[in-house]
């Protein structure tokens, strides 16, 4: 008999990092199901391991249980061996200026911790269970912009990210008890949409002299979610080409 399957449950998915994640993941094997607020694009619906795929607004707290409820239905009292928190919010002005701590809406705060904070807890707690049946891994997408003032995430993204960070150490001593790790990668400049076009001018910051892929992250994300990180958990790995350094 061959290995049994793994499953991935990853937000997030329709583009940029969530995308080149599910790539990385099916070229694997896995069996994979995401959500995203968008239907997946058609070129992924023919993906064979991309199983199931659930479009939900997970910035609004009643959809997230509702989210958890299908997803556990579709695990149908299985295993979940890897969990991705990778969607995320970054609202900007109509001009597309920084929105900062005196000309943003709480509104806008309050959808972004949500998205970007509260929904990865939720998720955690919600498939806890299917979780530690696999010994399995969670991993949080945070930002190089939580650990420093960006001059282009705004304000409520960069907090709630900071926030992200210190919510994937107190989950990995907590989920520990269950056997499962938690950790967390902090992109930098990737090159996805929602990058700023005023990006460019950071390139001469990072050590390795060019943007980021999304392959790159989707590349550290799959070794925490497998046991080549069997000892690793707590850990916020940074994929900045060495731009937090400086």
């Amino acid at each position: 008999m061959g290995a049994k399957r793994r499953t991935l449950l990853l937000t997030g998915a329709s583009r940029g990092i969530g995308h080149a994640t599910v790539r990385r993941f099916s070229e694997a094997g896995w069996r994979i199901i995401t959500s995203s607020r968008e239907p997946v694009p058609p070129e992924c619906g023919r993906d064979p391991n991309w199983t199931q795929h659930v479009t939900a607004d997970l910035a609004n707290a009643d959809a997230v249980a509702d989210f958890v409820a299908e997803v556990t239905s579709l695990l149908a009292g299985g295993e979940l061996q890897a969990l991705v928190n990778n969607a995320g919010l970054s609202p900007k002005s109509p001009l597309r200026e920084r929105l900062g701590c005196l000309n943003s809406s709480l509104a806008d705060w309050h959808e972004v911790f949500q998205l970007n904070f509260f929904t990865p807890l939720m998720l955690a707690r919600g498939f806890a269970g299917p979780l530690a049946g696999a010994k399995g891994a969670i991993v949080n997408v945070t930002s190089i912009a939580g650990h420093a003032v960006h001059p282009f995430a705004g304000s409520a993204y960069s907090t709630s990210k900071a926030a992200l960070s210190a919510l994937t150490r107190e989950m990995a001593v907590e989920f520990a008890q269950l056997g499962v790790r938690v950790n967390a990668v902090a992109p930098g400049e990737i090159e996805t949409q929602m990058l700023s076009p005023e990006t460019e001018v950071l390139i001469p910051r990072i050590p390795l002299g060019r943007l980021g892929t999304p392959a790159d992250v989707a590349a550290t994300i799959f070794y925490l979610c497998t046991e080549a990180s069997s000892y690793v958990t707590g850990t916020e790995i940074y994929v900045t080409g060495g731009q937090h350094l400086l």
